[in-house]
């Protein structure tokens, strides 16, 4: 085309230009484009017109500001304990029927009333972080050597936690293993109690000399376990019940199981009248971590915890590096489409329910082994239920789960020093435990009341996900 004839764009001459209305465009002389291609150089790369301008890359601490008021799961539960802790506290003065009396004189006597308020809150609070962490004022007194106060008991409440925290942990994990793979398991109580009830078994049969003994005896849990879990997983692949169904009735099994097996002769203990059987052997009870002298100081933090620190780490590893934790997951992704990959579902199923049977099993053992010597009707407590929590709060991730027991053993044991004030009770801590879990399965509660905003880091994953 040469310079004489310019191009003639749509809706107008070019004499005229484009007409009014026609929504053409104004002719570009030639002459004005090569002196444009010119300027820019022959190495110029033509870039489209819509193409966005890249990011820059954000640096550490933009990262951190950006996720500090985000919807990311960390601080989703963190608000969560917030507003559990929260409503704990406005339970604790509708509770107390002094601080509610001067809940009538609040337009009267804001100050007081609002004092009043906080002084109980705080104290109860107070004393639960004394109850499981550290009390500032038995720390106190013992670096300055007053009153003879030793360093097992500034360590006692941290024993306490710890000593709580290891079986949750378990059961826990227990929870979370099967829930990867698509399946709900509610049988970490009857799978504890038979933990239990082998290792105990075993621990008060046999005498061995050394950790022979505890060896045996937490296998001999974890054997017991596994194979209680195995039969819902073998019913699950081969008949396709639920498994919701059957460990719900597992559980009931096991408990009754347990009353009759206390009763039994050579396992009840003879000196004792009630429903208890005899105590295992001391060489099989687990070794204390605070030193052989920590039970005559009252620490009862004991081996269970660092079993249950290496379970965590091994179902880590097995989800993140095994295969079985590749075709486990695989399995609760898609059922269908790990079986057209070659995969064995009802297999993987099965041992998926074993394996979690094997860790609620060891919870049970630590219970007996670690503290409570003995079979009773009420050994395991309510672990394996509360272990469901755990998983929940930990977002059946192992090393969350870890995280979620540690949590929910303070607060056990802190509940405890929590009594210290009238008008507060230990169930109050069963509530606000069960809040905390209920905000966490709730995360768009938590969102709406603080507002939070899209995580940056979330919205990367939903992008790779789609792309």
């Amino acid at each position: 085309m040469s310079d004489e004839n310019p191009p003639i764009e749509p809706g107008g001459t070019p004499e005229t230009g484009p007409e009014p209305g026609k929504g053409g465009m104004l002719p570009v002389h030639p002459d004005a484009l090569r002196a444009d291609r010119e300027a820019a150089g022959p190495d110029a790369v033509r870039q489209p017109a819509d193409t966005p301008a890249p990011q820059p890359k954000r640096t550490l601490g933009q990262a951190f500001l950006d996720e500090l008021w985000a919807d990311n799961a960390f601080t989703v539960t963190l608000l969560a304990i917030v507003l559990a802790a929260i409503v704990g506290a406005v339970l604790m003065v509708l509770g107390d029927e002094p601080t509610r009396q001067q809940w009538a004189y609040f337009f009267y006597q804001p100050g007081k009333t609002l004092s009043a308020s906080w002084d109980l809150v705080s104290s109860a609070y107070g004393n639960m972080f004394k109850g499981s962490i550290i009390d500032p004022d038995s720390f106190n007194r013992w670096i300055w050597g007053v009153d003879n106060v030793t360093w097992q008991r500034v360590m006692y409440p941290i024993s306490e936690t710890l000593t709580f925290a290891a079986p949750l942990i378990f059961t826990g994990l227990a929870s979370a293993l099967p829930f990867r793979a698509g399946l709900f398991n509610i049988g970490g109580q009857g799978q504890a109690i038979m933990g239990a009830i082998g290792g105990a078994t075993v621990g008060f049969a046999f005498s061995a000399p050394g950790a022979t003994a505890w060896i045996l005896s937490t296998l001999a849990g974890a054997l017991f376990g596994a194979l209680y879990g195995l039969i819902v997983g073998v019913l699950k692949a081969r008949t396709g019940a639920h498994e919701v169904i059957v460990t719900i009735m597992m559980n009931y099994i096991a408990l009754l199981f347990l009353g009759w097996y206390i009763l039994q002769k050579g396992i009840h203990d003879p000196n004792r009248p009630d429903a208890i059987s005899k105590p295992v052997h001391p060489q099989a009870m687990f070794p204390k971590i605070f030193g052989p002298t920590a039970t005559d100081a009252g620490l009862r933090a004991n081996l269970g915890i660092v079993l249950a620190l290496l379970a965590a780490w091994g179902v880590s590893w097995l989800l993140r590096r095994g295969t079985f934790g590749f075709e486990l997951r695989a399995v609760g992704y898609n059922q269908d489409a790990a079986r057209t990959a070659g995969m064995s579902v009802g297999l993987t199923l099965a041992l998926t329910m074993g394996l979690a049977g094997a860790l609620a099993g060891l919870g049970g053992v630590t219970m007996v082994h670690g503290d409570a010597r003995a079979l009773s009707a009420d050994v395991v407590g309510q672990i394996g239920f509360n272990g469901i929590l755990v998983a929940l709060l930990g977002r059946v991730k192992p090393w969350g789960v870890v995280w979620a027991g540690l949590l929910f053993g303070a607060m056990t044991a802190g509940g405890l020093r929590m009594q210290a004030d009238p008008g507060i009770s230990t169930e109050l801590v069963t509530v606000i435990q069960a809040l905390i879990v209920m905000f966490v399965a709730a995360p768009m509660l938590v969102k709406a009341i603080f507002r939070l905003r899209k995580s940056p880091s979330s919205a990367a994953h939903v992008g790779l996900a789609q792309g």
